[in-house]
């Protein structure tokens, strides 16, 4: 199901996050909805980090019956937060993502999603919505002789 886009050259060095761990003014929309219902933002985030092999649906509803575990929804963040750096080489380690998940999870979740939009990913479509986009974007490959059974 989940298909790996393979980047080639040389690996890059640890980079900084795209935007301060307080930059919600600069993306409103993201702010507001994760505020309000966390349980989308982190199914969204969630399903581009796992490269599809898990859904937005599947992420939320499993982080919604998190929150009523005391702090399982800050280790289920912080799992991702950590993951998605490792995949972006973003600095940090996981002291400081388990923090700052555990103080202000919200800013967290709204920083990896601001991330993800600013690395080109269209956050809502999903990761299978994004694939698409970037193979429309590439063309459709050609497939010689035709399909056969």
């Amino acid at each position: 199901m989940g298909r790996v886009i393979e980047v080639k050259g040389k690996p890059q060095a640890d980079t900084e996050w795209s935007t301060g761990f307080c930059g919600c003014f600069s993306d409103c929309s993201s702010c507001c909805m994760t505020c309000c219902c966390p349980c989308v933002t982190f199914g969204r985030i969630a399903e581009i980090v796992d490269q599809g092999s898990s859904t937005c649906c599947m992420a939320g509803a499993m982080y919604f019956l998190s929150l009523f575990s005391g702090c399982g929804s800050v280790f289920m963040s912080c799992k991702y937060r950590t993951k998605m750096r490792k995949q972006y080489k973003i600095k940090g380690g996981e002291c400081g993502d388990f923090l700052k998940n555990l103080f202000c999870e919200r800013c967290a979740l709204t920083q990896a999603y601001r991330e993800l939009t600013i690395r080109g990913f269209d956050v809502p479509l999903g990761w299978e919505g994004n694939v698409d986009r970037h193979n429309a974007r590439m063309g459709a490959p050609v497939v010689q002789g035709g399909m056969r059974r």
